[in-house]
């Protein structure tokens, strides 16, 4: 059963917050020194927060170092400017969904994604095999494990090595820098995915994954294991906040339109069944992984991505979460007006 059938109506409006957002936010502070001592005053206060636990499921990320911890804002203009470890590789894991339901839309419209997908938000774990069978429509929204195996099974290509190079393409062009594969995450996750084959098989009994569910879920381990740093996710999340313009290169990848659907999405999503308590809390749309990272989007200002593998027990970094409400609430970036101050 669907919990809310009709919660994207909640987001028809979703272009006025935005403008309402944009005009009410303060920005970065101009001096670039200002703005990294901003971002320095909130790394340093969580710092020392070591709570949390590494996901123990995917052996690879369950032996990762749990202490790095990084900051990048990137502003629709280009500005960067970042703190902590943001040196530090890691994999981009869920973060990647919206990146490739983006994809989707430019390659086959709005519609395509809606009809084949979904757009509806769960009630239910990130990995539900419940909802599968409860929801008509199967897969339920590109942002959870089944819609977005369905999602990475529409990215056109002439088989999936193809549709992984345009995968690939794509991220590194949102991203301003080429990105690879991280082959030791890769094998931990193709080893150990054993409930995603079920999804897979499961969504391909009800003809609503678009093609061999061995070859999608494969696929779909290869988007998780992309390697990344904190300002490259930052960068993606940027393309997005300057209404679909990578702020660097001043490529256009997608319409504003289609930004709004994905910022739509992000929003109900986004922060798996966290995302509820994100929107009071944080107001910004976002997609976590249990990668550690966390991009947030303030449209029309800038985007902020945070890391630190520490995760809460929903699957989202404990540290990031509270870097990224931090930085909201001090420059009123919420879309829905003023969001309270430090936890």
């Amino acid at each position: 059963m669907n919990r809310w059938p009709h919660a994207l109506s909640v987001f028809t409006g979703i272009a006025f917050l935005t403008a309402t957002a944009c005009s009410r936010a303060a920005n970065l502070p101009p001096d670039d020194d200002e703005a990294r001592r901003l971002l320095a005053s909130i790394h340093e206060r969580y710092l020392e927060d070591r709570s949390g636990a590494l996901p123990d499921y995917i052996p690879a990320l369950a032996a990762a170092d749990p202490e790095p911890f990084a900051i990048a804002v990137v502003t629709t203009d280009g500005r960067t400017v970042s703190v902590g470890d943001t040196q530090a590789p890691f994999v981009i894991m869920s973060a990647a969904k919206p990146f490739t339901a983006a994809l989707v839309i430019r390659q086959r419209g709005r519609d395509t994604l809606r009809d084949r997908v979904g757009l509806e938000p769960t009630g239910e774990a990130y990995n539900s095999i419940n909802v599968i069978e409860e929801n008509p429509l199967r897969t339920v929204n590109p942002l959870v494990n089944a819609g977005a195996m369905a999602t990475v099974s529409l990215v056109r290509g002439a088989d999936p090595e193809a549709q992984w190079n345009a995968l690939l393409d794509w991220y590194s062009r949102l991203a301003g820098a080429p990105l690879h594969m991280d082959d030791s995450i890769y094998e931990s996750v193709r080893k150990t995915g054993l409930r995603n084959r079920s999804v897979a098989a499961l969504l391909r009994s009800y003809d609503r994954l678009y093609g061999e569910p061995e070859a999608v879920r494969d696929l779909y381990n290869r988007q998780s294991s992309v390697q990344l740093d904190t300002l490259q996710l930052a960068m993606m999340g940027a393309t997005l906040a300057n209404g679909g313009v990578q702020p660097v290169s001043g490529e256009r990848l997608l319409s504003p339109e289609d930004v709004t659907a994905v910022l739509s999405l992000m929003t109900m999503a986004g922060m798996y069944d966290g995302a509820g308590a994100w929107a009071w809390d944080v107001g910004l749309p976002a997609k976590s992984g249990v990668g550690g990272g966390i991009v947030a989007v303030a449209p029309g200002v800038l985007a902020v991505a945070a890391f630190s593998p520490r995760l809460d027990e929903k699957g989202n970094s404990v540290r990031a979460q509270l870097a990224i409400r931090s930085l909201s609430a001090q420059l009123q970036l919420g879309l829905f007006g003023p969001v309270p101050g430090d936890p």
